[in-house]
Formats: C-alpha cells, structure tokens, sequence
C-alpha cells in the first residue's frame, strides 16, 4: 500500500493564502473527497499538491519520502497524475493521439498495450479513437481526460470536478468506472461541489471553507449525518 500525506499545506496566487493549514492522508485502494462551496480552496489544495500552484508551507510525503519541492512533471513520474477541471484535453488531436500523450512520463513501459485495456474500459472512446477531442461530448471528454491521466500509470489520481455540466447518467458511470480502478489499487483525491456525488464515492470526506479544512470523517457518516450540504454548501439558503 502506498501513501500520500500532506501536512500543513499553505498556499496562494498572490500575498494572501487560499489555502491554509490543510492535512490529509491518501492511501492506494480508498478515495478521499473534499468538499465545499465555490471559492472554498478545493481546486488550489489538488494544484498545490502536484506543485502547479507552489506550496508556501507544509510537507508533501509519498511512501515516507519528503518531496521538497513538487512540481507536476516530477509529480507525475512519481505516480501523482491530475486531472484538472475543464478536462484540459488537446482538441485537436484524436482519442488515441491523447492517450499517447498521456504516456510521456513513462516511455518504455507497454504504452500500446495499456492504451487497449483503457479503451476496452471506456467502450464510448474505442468506438470515437480516431476522432478530433473536440468533437467529443462533455461526458466523453472526461473519460478520455481520466482515461490519459490513467496512462501515466499512476498511484494517485486527482480529480478536480469530474462531475461538472454532465447529465446524471453520465456522472453515475464515470463513478463507476473510477470506483473500480479503486478496487484494482488506485488512490483517489476528489474535489466535488456535488457534495451528495462526493460522499457516496468517497471512504474518507473532508469539508473546506475559506481554504480550511472545517470538518472531516468518514464519508459515509458525514452522509448519513444529512447536514453537510446544508451546513457547508449553502443549501438550506433560498
């Protein structure tokens, strides 16, 4: 089992922190979720983690090793992958021109071969391989953004609202689909504003406001207490 920690992550755009004192444990085979409004800090903690965005203070731990100063090329070879939100797919480029590009952190290592087993696993893509990603729906352009995210073949992955502008049926799949790359050994890190979707996936759920951590449990507990949403997300407001 392998392990991602990080303690006392602080980091910001400008002078000011948006994230402030975040702790959290990832380990392969469970999913973590964090939780909370917009503007609550939950895109910056998954951005400062792989180093897109800098972390001013805290440690970044993987198996017990410091990572002194993450940066998300290095992240990635060290099997940290991102998928951030907006997909960040190439448009231009085909299905299977993406996948192939997914693989550049881990060159020599069967990229062929994996690229068959993720389109046997997201039929939708196998039947759309040769076509333009821009030409895809929002719900396929999330499967192939974690479908080449998975060809990097990492420990962690991060997704950063994989949910958004996509029908309910699409978003009850790609849960699926990410559920049983858990069960094969994958570690997790959700950022969800569907905090409903984000509890019922997740093992462990942490609630951010103003990029503090304000709560935290296991998922299934904070569910069953109801209040979250209402407490956290604004929704008891109308």
């Amino acid at each position: 089992m392998s392990t991602l920690r990080v303690e006392g992550l602080v980091a910001g755009y400008t002078d000011e922190a948006v994230v402030h004192d975040v702790s959290l444990e990832l380990t392969t085979g469970a999913i973590t979720t964090i939780i909370g409004a917009n503007g609550a800090g939950k895109t910056s903690t998954l951005r400062a983690i792989v180093g897109a965005l800098p972390p001013r203070q805290g440690r970044i731990e993987l198996d017990g090793e410091l990572v002194r100063r993450p940066r998300p090329l290095e992240m990635l070879r060290r099997g940290v992958a991102l998928v951030p939100e907006g997909r960040g797919i190439f448009a231009g480029l085909s299905v299977r021109e993406n996948l192939e590009l997914g693989a550049y952190s881990q060159r020599g290592r069967g990229d062929a071969q994996l690229a068959e087993e993720l389109l046997d696993l997201f039929p939708r893509l196998r039947e759309r391989e040769k076509i333009s990603g821009a030409l895809l729906s929002g719900g396929e352009q999330q499967m192939l953004a974690i479908a080449r995210a998975l060809m990097s073949r990492p420990r962690f992955l991060l997704l950063d609202e994989p949910s958004m502008g996509l029908a309910p049926k699409l978003v009850s799949e790609i849960g699926t689909l990410i559920r049983a790359q858990v069960e094969r050994g994958l570690g997790v890190l959700l950022v969800e504003q569907n905090a409903t979707l984000g509890l019922e996936l997740a093992d462990w759920a942490l609630v951010l406001e103003r990029g503090r951590v304000v709560r935290e449990g296991p998922a299934a507990e904070l569910h069953r207490a109801g209040d979250v949403e209402a407490a956290y997300l604004g929704l008891n407001e109308h």
